[in-house]
């Protein structure tokens, strides 16, 4: 598994990397068994470190898990501690309802962009109705079931998740709705 560790305006030594490196990938290999990468961010917000985890894996979950404490190796651990409760509930929907996938989900690659907010703008009337972009990133897009799809969802707690059917070409959507119920867009 490959690690991404880094700090944001802090320093991060070399045991807390090995620490990260040793617990994470226990709790990963014990419920996960082909994990591709993990990146863990550190950061303080006022008197507390937070630590972001997320882990992609190769059936195409992506786990996060976000932790804050007074201390930095406590803040790693609540966040360890919450992303391997996601891949235990994971696995046990995974043995309990799904078939265990034979080959890694295959990604595509797309752009994905974040536009400025009404508030960001002006309160005048705009020259175009182009909007502002503000960031564009590299993103992918997993072919997964439409259960899987779910699934992910349900444990990454994504309002929506766009996928590829298999054994399909077009794009599809899951996502939850304002009645509680999951909603599935198919362009067939």
């Amino acid at each position: 598994m490959r690690y991404q560790i880094s700090g944001k305006q802090i320093d991060i030594g070399e045991a807390l990397q090995t620490h990260v490196k040793t617990e994470l990938g226990a709790a990963v290999e014990k419920y996960a068994g082909r994990p591709t990468d993990a990146h863990v961010i550190f950061s303080k917000s006022g008197h507390e470190f937070v630590c972001e985890a997320t882990v992609h894996l190769s059936t195409g979950l992506t786990a996060s898990a976000r932790a804050h404490a007074t201390e930095i190796y406590a803040a790693f651990d609540s966040s360890c501690a919450k992303m391997e409760k996601q891949l235990r509930r994971y696995k046990r929907r995974l043995k309990d309802h799904h078939k265990e996938r034979a080959v890694p989900v295959e990604l595509l690659g797309a752009s994905s962009y974040i536009l400025a907010s009404e508030s960001d703008a002006d309160a005048q009337e705009p020259d175009s109705l182009q909007p502002m972009i503000i960031a564009e990133m590299q993103t992918k897009i997993a072919t997964l079931s439409v259960g899987e799809a779910v699934m992910q969802m349900e444990l990454t707690g994504a309002p929506v998740v766009l996928f590829r059917k298999e054994g399909k070409e077009g794009l599809n959507v899951v996502y939850r709705r304002e009645d509680g119920n999951v909603g599935w867009i198919d362009p067939s």
